[in-house]
């Protein structure tokens, strides 16, 4: 999939959602078996009821591989179901030297035909290349994280200017915004104008919105550019709107109000 036709979906659907299907086989709702069938199931109805408001979905792929191979075929099922117009990210966070990646390309570009895949960059440039060399796809690397041990490393004052900063900058000459994006959690949504100075094209991925406390609205206003450059992610407060009979109608009630949040910022896109 190319940034042009995600582009194109943001503008006709108005919406700037990505859904997280962070499926825990433990929290499915009543009435839905707890078992891989179940988790396949339970996708298959969320991605119908959201699909008109989302532009992308993420599958964190912890998820699933933690059910062995039962659960990598509920993986790759699961994909199969996302229409095409739609973004699919394998959320895998892979990153490793350069003929590790390349597998690790191969696997996710190839074999289950993911758009587009998170990626480590702390290895540097030989552990992020294979990814880039895929044409019409996207590798998107971790930024800035919103996680309590990111202010180890990525925020740490001892570092000047900040590590992530340092990161961005030099992962953004690696590609262009057609096959390269980052990720920056929504909880540092006060740092998005900075980081916009440093990579003003390139799209970023802005998870912990709902359920973690991010902004919609301030993402927006913070993060947006000329051609939208957001994909803002929620997972279980969609997901898991509710836990009754009701959870698809629920979760296509909250993706449709998360749209609305962004949809003034996406229009004259």
């Amino acid at each position: 999939m190319k940034v042009n036709q995600l582009i194109s979906e943001i503008k006709e659907k108005k919406s700037f959602l990505c859904v997280g299907l962070d499926t825990d086989i433990s929290k499915l709702p009543d009435g839905i078996s707890k078992n891989t069938q179940g988790i396949l199931d339970f996708n298959k109805a969320i991605i119908e009821a959201t699909k008109d408001y989302a532009v992308s979905y993420k599958l964190n792929t912890a998820f699933y591989e933690q059910l062995g191979s039962e659960g990598w075929k509920t993986l790759e099922k699961t994909r199969e179901l996302i229409p095409n117009n739609i973004l699919s990210i394998a959320d895998a966070k892979r990153g490793d030297i350069g003929n590790t990646s390349s597998m690790y390309a191969r696997a996710f570009f190839e074999t289950m035909n993911f758009d587009a895949v998170t990626v480590a960059p702390y290895m540097g440039l030989d552990s992020v290349e294979p990814f880039l060399k895929f044409d019409q796809k996207i590798t998107i690397v971790l930024g800035l994280t919103s996680n309590k041990g990111s202010i180890d490393f990525q925020t740490n004052p001892l570092y000047d200017p900040p590590l992530y900063k340092t990161v961005l900058k030099q992962v953004s000459s690696w590609g262009p915004m057609e096959n390269l994006m980052f990720v920056v959690g929504a909880t540092k949504a006060a740092a998005l104008k900075e980081i916009r100075q440093i990579v003003p094209n390139h799209f970023l991925l802005i998870p912990g919105v709902g359920a973690q406390g991010g902004s919609a609205v301030e993402v927006c206003q913070n993060g947006k550019n000329q051609n939208g450059g957001l994909l803002i992610n929620s997972s279980r407060s969609i997901i898991y709107a509710s836990n009754g009979k009701d959870f698809a109608e629920a979760a296509r009630q909250k993706a449709k109000e998360l749209a609305k949040e962004t949809e003034p910022y996406t229009l004259h896109l």
